[in-house]
């Protein structure tokens, strides 16, 4: 399968579950805010890893994901024009922590930069 392909089914099938978890009543999903970061289908379309961040814990938004994966996956069949609906696995995405933390070390380093620029121009 050529990787346009691949690229657009992805982005089909985050967009079609970010779709579907605005219905999900699983008080785990719900009450920790889970949104779907990104989704990256296998080859063979048989499954399909799914990128998850969230504002609480996310062992219980993990939890509910599971509960509730077949429902999100009927949803996939019934949207999407597939050969195979693809089996769900879900992972928190650290990507979101990570850049936050990135932010705060830059953060840091401007005021410490402010700080010695401003000493120096006490000094003359």
């Amino acid at each position: 399968m050529a990787n346009y392909r691949r690229g657009r089914i992805n982005d089909a099938v985050k967009e079609e579950l970010a779709i579907a978890l605005g219905g999900v009543r699983e008080p785990k999903v719900v009450d920790n805010f889970v949104s779907i970061t990104r989704a990256e289908v296998a080859p063979d379309l048989k499954g399909a890893t799914v990128y998850f961040s969230c504002m609480g814990d996310e062992r219980e938004a993990l939890i509910g994901l599971k509960k509730c994966a077949g429902i999100l996956r009927h949803h996939l069949a019934s949207t999407l024009n597939l050969r195979v609906t693809p089996e769900l696995h879900f992972v928190f995405d650290q990507s979101m922590l990570h850049g936050a933390r990135i932010a705060k070390l830059l953060d840091e380093i401007s005021r410490k930069d402010e700080e010695n620029k401003g000493g120096d121009d006490d000094g003359e």
